[in-house]
């Protein structure tokens, strides 16, 4: 279970990580603003591996502590972490050769929920769940 949840937190990391530098090259030739001095390539890829694997770790430790509740809570924590953190952008202080800074909320902000997106999206190819009675529908 570990090595899938892992696993999972590494793909979901990196597809994280494609996505946002797609939507950065999209932000950029929308806006024609250059956000480059602030998120680099390494740093957005890096975020959101790092970002994954936090997560990889987080849902195997939560699985096994609270057995039959653990991925509704990882699921409730992971939002709820996802949604605080575009506090970050929110108070960035950019240097004051940036043009157009009221603009990289814009960019940052979608980026955080990248990470939680590939994870929901991917968790069924990695970590399939076992149908209990109670799940099953009536007559079967």
């Amino acid at each position: 279970m570990f090595k899938r949840a892992l696993l999972l937190g590494i793909v979901s990391g990196i597809l994280a990580g494609v996505a946002a530098l797609i939507y950065d090259k999209v932000y950029f030739s929308t806006t024609r603003v250059d956000f480059s001095k602030v998120t680099s390539t390494v740093s957005i890829l890096a975020a959101t591996l790092i970002g994954g694997l936090l997560a990889g770790i987080g849902y195997w430790l939560l699985y096994k502590i609270m057995k039959g509740k653990g991925e509704v809570i990882f699921n409730f924590v992971f939002v709820i972490l996802s949604f605080a953190s575009i506090l970050t952008p929110l108070a960035a202080k950019l240097p004051l050769d940036i043009e157009f800074p009221e603009l990289f909320p814009g960019l940052a902000v979608p980026m955080h929920f990248f990470p939680a997106l590939a994870w929901f999206t991917l968790k069924p190819l990695f970590i399939q769940q076992t149908v209990k009675d109670y799940d099953k529908p009536a007559g079967v």
